[in-house]
Parts: C-alpha cells; sequence; structure tokens
C-alpha cells in the first residue's frame, strides 16, 4: 500500500464508481472535491484527506481511513473511508424530505389509462 494515490483510483477503488473511467470523467467534471477544491483526476489523496462526493443530492463527505489501488469487495472497500457525521445526518434528512413528499413526477411513470382504465374511469363518473 502506497501513501498517495490518484483520487480517480482511489474512488474506484473505494466504489463509489463503477469503472475507473467513469470516476475520473466525474473528477474532471467537479463533481469531486478534495478537502474543499476542485480536483483533477491526477490529483491525489491520501490518509485524512476530506473528500466531497457529488453523485446525488446531498453531497456525500467522507474522510479518506485507508488507500488501495485495487478495487476489492464492498466490505473492505468501506474500510477505506469513514463518513463524516455531517454527511450521515445530511442524507437521512433528504431521504426523509423524499419519503414524506413524493416526487410528483413519479406517477406519471404509469402512463397513459389503458382502455380499461378508461372504462373504469367513465363508469366512475357516471358517464
Amino acid at each position: 500500500m502506497a501513501n498517495k494515490l490518484r483520487i480517480d483510483k482511489w474512488l474506484w477503488a473505494a466504489r463509489f464508481y463503477k469503472t475507473r473511467s467513469l470516476a475520473a470523467q466525474e473528477v474532471g467534471r467537479g463533481r469531486v472535491l478534495v478537502n474543499g477544491q476542485v480536483a483533477k483526476p491526477a490529483r491525489e489523496v491520501g490518509v485524512g484527506d476530506l473528500v466531497s462526493i457529488h453523485k446525488e443530492p446531498p453531497a456525500m463527505e467522507v474522510c479518506v481511513c485507508a488507500i488501495s489501488n485495487m478495487r476489492g469487495p464492498a466490505p473492505v472497500a468501506r474500510q477505506l473511508y469513514e463518513e463524516t457525521n455531517e454527511s450521515v445526518a445530511k442524507r437521512e434528512a433528504a431521504a426523509e424530505m423524499r419519503r414524506l413528499a413524493p416526487e410528483p413526477a413519479a406517477d406519471i411513470a404509469a402512463g397513459r389509462p389503458t382502455k380499461r382504465d378508461r372504462r373504469l374511469i367513465d363508469f366512475v363518473r357516471g358517464k
């Protein structure tokens, strides 16, 4: 194990992204911050660095606990980082808000009513 590792390799090894190239793309788009600064894919991270990952709102903030350039099973990858308490609280609050106020467009997923649904609607309306 080395002292420092490229951020794209570390994100891939920690299983935040499925491929290293996808991790590099996301870092290049500015969706990953290291110690509060926008990083490039070649930016090196070490133990103790704070990494902010903007995959979905709210951003996930993790502290680098270990460095590994090999992608392993999820339980091993989970030992590479520790999520900050503030990040956990923000994500739990966002999950609660999504639970209490579901997305209005979620009902559209069913699409238009079928012929049978239309007949039932007409029957209920008294037509």
